[in-house]
């Protein structure tokens, strides 16, 4: 059932070769096909401005107040192009090859070449938008590296980068909107996907002001929603992050693929009270100057700058000198938890590492440093009340970005026709581990330069055809569903408040699912999330109404769904008898601690497909690689 779509020839070529190929709908038909986007961030809103651009209608929903305040603004470090501006052996292949090693050879090939290749326009594309990128003093865009590479290419604006890249969307968007091309719908969220005969020709939508249900149709609905790692509650995601988009989909015939595969930054500040609602990202950047350490001998609870270099373990480089500290996250993360876990840890709740300045800032000075850093400092200091300048960072894992996502093809169309996931929604580039700086990366290049191309070989058979009306039935069936939703959640009054069941979700996915996994937890994960969501049903308490502006309201819409996908992400989780990348199951680990991945049983993309009733139903995608030789990772 999983066709690919992976075209013939080199992996050099594919694209290209896919590009002189494909069907194309030419510029008087375009404006007379509707597309709806779903997510506003550098995927959707970059499909939207290029789709626009191209002349499409297009109607772009977001369920902020504004598409500037879409998550990707808060991907801070970077981008990665293999622009190699350095001259240091960077180039397209290395920088897939780096890529496919890094999520431990369980992503499909010819998308992450085509990710690397794009990767070298993207570049000029963000600049000709104004990104202000850092530059040397010669006037060259300047470069930094991040974990899992040898090489610097990744291209950044200070700490800003993912707020300064939706700037230039942003612009993009406002000049279509401006043209009439695009449509813009802020405060709507998705409640359903209108499915007809196997095709998706619509979305449901509710206002979130006046709360009235919508109906919408188009000729094509992309989704560009971001993850999912929100559904651990304490994470480096906003608060309003969901899945419930992907999931509706799920649900009506998506498949979701991997959904187990939930990267843990290793460089988060720490939780430090059981009423905190999420964890801030200091950036994977830092890693490039900061130097990571735990106290040698545990318990160890003297200040930092008391505790001389000979009892202090800088444990990353000792463990993977190749490397140091820009070992991949998946890795660094797991030593983090094993320092943490020896009773090394640091901190008031001693849940944490340090991340120490004190060695660059005698090399380079502390204005190159702040250069480079500032407004993660700042942003450090106003947090905490610390100076990182004077006193190592707190850092700490945390959950952050989803690998796993709705199952795509090679041109971004799921198992509905007609429906495309583009960005982090989607599973396509990252195998079991995403590197830095991919996720702006694979993002902007899905948005702005694949989809454009991809949704014309869909859009050049169905010219002829108009828009379905919203009077179908199909329209009347899921809006009913949406509405009775609403009525349901509202009558139980229960005396639990939503944000009970979203905490104690995240608690036993965080246990049971989170940075290691064994069979007994995974089991035991399982039927504590059956047994929570069948509480969440009988004793929520939503106050407010439906008709009105209801935060509560929309967080129970959203916990709903992500009481669901939990227990799919065990069910994966129990699956896939290996440990691989950010997956780390227990019993499959080599005698120094490593993953042991099997690739023999398990060289595939696990596929779920939803049922109504009884477990979901498994779908493989077999993973072939050709241009690269599969082998053990080794950041030694």
């Amino acid at each position: 059932m999983l066709d690919a779509k992976i075209p013939n020839g080199p992996i050099e070529k594919k694209w290209s070769e896919y590009q002189a190929t494909c069907a194309l709908v030419n510029a008087a038909n375009r404006k007379k096909m509707t597309v709806i986007v779903i997510g506003s961030g550098l995927a959707g809103g970059g499909a939207a401005a290029a789709l626009g651009e191209l002349g499409y209608h297009v109607k772009l929903f977001c369920f902020h107040d504004s598409t500037r305040r879409a998550h990707s603004v808060a991907a801070q470090g970077g981008v990665n192009a293999a622009k190699n501006y350095q001259n240091d052996g960077d180039n397209v292949y290395r920088m897939f090859y780096d890529a496919i090693k890094g999520g431990d050879y369980r992503s499909r090939e010819a998308n992450v070449y085509r990710m690397a290749e794009l990767s070298v326009r993207l570049i000029d594309t963000c600049v000709a938008q104004g990104v202000p990128f850092a530059r040397e003093y010669g006037g060259s865009l300047g470069n930094r590296s991040f974990g899992g590479v040898q090489v610097e290419r990744t291209f950044y604006a200070q700490g800003q980068t993912g707020q300064q890249l939706l700037m230039g969307t942003n612009s993009a968007i406002a000049r279509q909107v401006k043209a009439g091309r695009i449509e813009r719908f802020s405060r709507h969220e998705m409640l359903d996907l209108v499915v007809k005969n196997g095709r998706a020709i619509g979305v449901i939508v509710r206002d979130a002001i006046t709360g009235e249900i919508e109906r919408h149709a188009a000729h094509a609905v992309v989704l560009g929603t971001g993850g999912y790692a929100k559904i651990y509650y304490l994470s480096t995601m906003a608060m309003g992050c969901n899945a419930t988009a992907a999931w509706k989909a799920h649900k009506r015939g998506a498949f979701l693929a991997n959904p187990s595969f939930v990267q843990v930054h290793p460089t988060s500040l720490p939780a430090l009270g059981k009423h905190q609602s999420k964890l801030t990202l200091m950036s994977e950047s830092l890693r490039n100057d900061g130097r990571i350490w735990v106290p040698a001998k545990s318990g160890d609870d003297r200040s930092p700058e008391k505790i001389p270099d000979s009892e202090r373990d800088y444990y990353l480089e000792r463990k993977y000198p190749a490397f140091g500290n820009l070992t991949p996250r998946d890795i660094a993360a797991r030593a983090a938890k094993e320092q943490i876990d020896a009773g090394h840890g640091v901190g008031p709740m001693r849940n944490a590492v340090f991340l120490d300045f004190r060695d660059a800032i005698a090399q380079h000075g502390r204005e190159i440093i702040q250069s480079r850093y500032g407004n993660l400092f700042g942003m450090y200091q106003k947090i905490t009340g610390i100076d990182a300048y004077v006193t190592p960072m707190l850092i700490a894992p945390s959950p952050h970005f989803t690998m796993g996502g709705l199952w795509v093809d090679y041109e971004l169309m799921t198992t509905i026709e007609g429906l495309y996931a583009c960005g982090e929604c989607n599973f396509a580039d990252h195998g079991s581990n995403r590197l830095g700086a991919n996720s702006l990366l694979q993002a902007c290049v899905d948005g702005y330069f694949i989809l454009p191309s991809t949704i014309g070989n869909f859009l050049s058979g169905r010219i002829k055809e108009p828009l379905y009306s919203t009077d179908d039935p199909e329209f009347d069936q899921a809006e009913s569903k949406a509405r009775e939703d609403i009525q349901k959640l509202l009558s139980i009054k229960g005396r639990q408040s939503v944000d009970y069941f979203h905490r104690t979700l995240g608690a036993t996915l965080w246990d049971c699912c989170g940075i290691s996994r064994s069979r007994e937890s995974l089991n035991r994960g399982i039927e504590q999330i059956r047994d929570l969501r069948e509480q969440f049903w009988s004793d929520v308490n939503i106050t407010g109404g439906a008709y009105e502006p209801n935060s509560e309201l929309e967080k129970a819409t959203r916990v709903m769904d992500f009481l669901e996908l939990g227990e799919l992400m065990c069910i994966d989780a129990l699956h896939r008898e290996e440990s691989c990348g950010a997956h780390f199951r227990e019993e499959y680990q080599t005698k120094e601690g490593e993953s042991l991945r099997n690739d023999e049983g398990f060289s595939y993309v696990s596929a779920w497909q939803h049922r109504a009733e009884g477990e979901p139903i498994l779908h493989k995608e077999p993973l072939s690689f050709e241009a690269v030789n599969v082998m053990t990772r080794n950041y030694k």
